[in-house]
């Protein structure tokens, strides 16, 4: 019998792919081992704040377009939380992140948390990477705790695998341990490359890279960054890296070449764990991409399959993660851990804004 009170909180996460929906989920939670997700909805939003939004990646100081993209994506959360209809004891609004620079203690997630409160009649809590950046953190990956509140019935270890703008894994081992971090980009630089080339809002299946060729050389540099070489946890800026590596390439070798890039990070994030995991459970849009996930087991040899097998929404799964830790900055509870973000010690965050 779970002693402690029961939360209902809605998470929202908009990503930095920016495949134009806000995911807005609903669990029930007590913030530590308790975990039921029981609603999801994907809010489809105008391309309009996306391209707005694109145009504030890595600023640094705030400006008339800013603002203008800050009211925008707080309106469209607000819009999705109506929309989903739901009661809630308190919502986990992560906002948008435009510019993510923790090796400066600088990580920026716009909207406004104050007004989506008043206006949804909700308790928010947002902002919630900025304490872990402000104490020496990367303030990325945030969801481990809520992996491992998810996996804590299956065999282990085994790894939760998120393909979203940009791959992050999280490791639960054989005595519960947790690793976690960023892998490379995922989905980010192919999308954008399908728009800018092609109009395109994503590569289906993986069907255009499927007939291309992957160009090595290409590989080959893009292994040698210097991400590659820090040793985790570590986190990333989907900026780091553009499409201009592979715009000479033909449409389906440029498409080959970026789903190898993407491959290649997650190959090389596995061979950083301590142990081989048993399994690969893989979340975000990206698990959709079969040519991708094919490719995955190809190069590492170990079972993978999507967070849905084992009855899970894989589509959820990150706004879930942020209902989750919503309750538990609510609580006081720690968000991060040194083994998760590299921060000194465990860590709560967010900001509450009440209704």
């Amino acid at each position: 019998m779970n002693e402690h009170k029961v939360y209902r909180a809605i998470g929202l996460m908009s990503g930095t792919s920016l495949d134009g929906e806000v995911d807005v989920a609903l669990i029930e939670t007590d913030g530590r081992d308790y975990v039921k997700p029981l609603h999801y909805m994907a809010y489809l939003y105008d391309i309009k704040v996306r391209d707005k939004v694109r145009e504030s990646f890595g600023k640094l100081e705030r400006d008339s377009n800013v603002d203008e993209a800050e009211k925008l994506v707080t309106d469209i959360h607000i819009a999705a939380v109506k929309a989903f209809g739901e009661e809630a004891d308190i919502i986990g609004f992560h906002g948008q992140t435009i510019t993510h620079d923790p090796d400066n203690h600088f990580t920026w997630q716009l909207g406004d948390g104050a007004r989506l409160a008043q206006e949804t009649g909700i308790d928010v809590i947002a902002d919630m990477r900025a304490n872990d950046v402000k104490a020496g953190g990367q303030g990325a990956p945030l969801l481990p705790l809520y992996h491992k509140a998810l996996l804590s019935q299956h065999e282990i270890p085994s790894v939760v695998l998120n393909l979203g703008g940009v791959a992050n894994i999280t490791y639960i081992g054989t005595g519960g341990e947790l690793i976690a971090f960023d892998c490379g980009p995922a989905n980010a630089l192919m999308d954008d490359f399908m728009r800018d080339r092609l109009g395109a809002e994503y590569d289906n299946g993986g069907a255009l890279a499927s007939k291309g060729k992957a160009h090595s050389h290409i590989i080959k540099t893009y292994l040698q960054h210097s991400f590659f070489k820090k040793i985790p946890p570590k986190s990333l800026d989907r900026n780091v890296w553009s499409i201009d590596c592979v715009r000479y390439l033909s449409d389906e070798d440029a498409m080959a070449t970026l789903m190898e890039m993407s491959v290649m990070g997650v190959v090389k994030a596995i061979e950083l764990l301590p142990d081989r995991p048993v399994h690969i459970y893989v979340a975000g849009g990206g698990r959709k991409n079969r040519f991708l996930i094919d490719s995955l087991h190809n190069h590492l040899r170990i079972p993978i399959s999507t967070i849905d097998y084992i009855d899970l929404n894989g589509d959820a799964i990150e706004a879930e993660g942020f209902a989750y830790l919503a309750v538990r900055s609510l609580l006081g509870l720690h968000l991060t851990l040194p083994e998760t973000t590299g921060v000194a010690s465990k860590i709560t965050g967010g900001i509450l804004h009440s209704k």
